[in-house]
C-alpha cells in the first residue's frame, strides 16, 4: 500500500504533528493545442447534427445533447480526440500497488450545445472509471468571466467540514475547499478528465453565443 501525503506541523523544537492527506481526488485540466485546430470541424459537424436530432434528456436543463454515439458520427476528429483521452486515462491508471497498467479502454461520447440561460444539474456518471469533457467553444467565457458556464465538481467530502464553523476551514493543501465546490472555466481547446463518481454539474451560461463541448466516459 502507497503511503498518502503528509505534512510535518509543528515549529523547531515543539512536538511535531505527522499531518496525513487522506482521500485525494485526482483532476486532470489540459490545454491540447493539437486538438483546438480540429474544433472548427467539430462546431461544423456538432451544430449540423443539432439540425437534424432533437435532444435527448439527461442532465441538461435547456439547450440541446446528442445521443451517446458521437464516436460513429464525429468523424475522424472524434477518434482523435478519444485516443487522447485514452492516452491520458492510462497514465492516471495504476493497479493497487500503484504500478502502471495497460487498459483497453470502451469509450461513449456525446456533443452539448447550450445557450443564454442552459446549464446541467448535478450529476454522476455510473458505470464507468473516468468521466470529462473537451471544450470545442467556450462562449466566450475564457475572456469574460461573468458569463458563467462553469464546471463545478463537488466535494466529495460532503458540506460536512463546512457545516459547523464555515468560518474556519483545515490547515494543509485542500483545507480552504473543503465543504465547498471547485470550478474549471471553459476555454476552447481544454480538456478535463475527473473520476466518473465526482459529482458535477455546469452552472447557467450567461452569454449570447454557444457554448460547445463534447463530453465522454470511459470504462473497462
Amino acid at each position: 500500500m502507497r503511503e498518502p501525503p503528509r505534512e510535518t506541523l509543528g515549529a523547531q523544537g515543539e512536538a511535531k504533528a505527522d499531518l496525513r492527506l487522506f482521500f485525494p481526488t485526482p483532476v486532470a485540466v489540459v490545454d491540447v493545442p493539437g486538438l483546438r485546430a480540429l474544433n472548427p470541424e467539430f462546431k461544423t459537424t456538432i451544430l449540423a447534427r443539432r439540425q437534424s436530432h432533437a435532444s435527448t434528456d439527461a442532465s441538461n436543463l435547456g439547450g440541446w445533447q446528442s445521443d451517446w454515439e458521437m464516436a460513429s458520427w464525429g468523424g475522424v476528429a472524434m477518434l482523435r480526440l478519444l485516443d487522447t483521452v485514452k492516452g491520458l486515462a492510462g497514465k492516471m491508471t495504476v493497479t493497487r500497488r500503484g504500478e502502471p497498467v495497460s487498459v483497453t479502454w470502451r469509450a461513449n461520447a456525446w456533443a452539448n450545445v447550450n445557450g443564454p440561460g442552459d446549464a446541467n444539474e448535478f450529476h454522476i456518471h455510473p458505470g464507468s472509471a473516468w468521466s470529462g469533457v473537451y471544450y470545442v467553444d467556450d462562449g466566450g467565457i475564457a475572456a469574460d468571466p461573468a458569463l458563467g458556464g462553469e464546471l463545478e465538481l463537488k466535494d466529495p467530502r460532503g458540506a460536512a467540514p463546512a457545516m459547523y464553523a464555515p468560518h474556519l476551514t483545515y490547515a494543509g493543501p485542500g483545507g480552504p475547499s473543503a465543504g465547498a465546490s471547485e470550478l474549471i472555466r471553459p476555454k476552447s481547446g481544454l480538456l478535463v478528465l475527473f473520476p466518473a463518481w465526482l459529482y458535477h454539474q455546469v452552472r447557467p451560461y450567461r452569454g449570447k453565443a454557444l457554448r460547445i463541448s463534447i463530453a465522454f466516459n470511459l470504462s473497462l
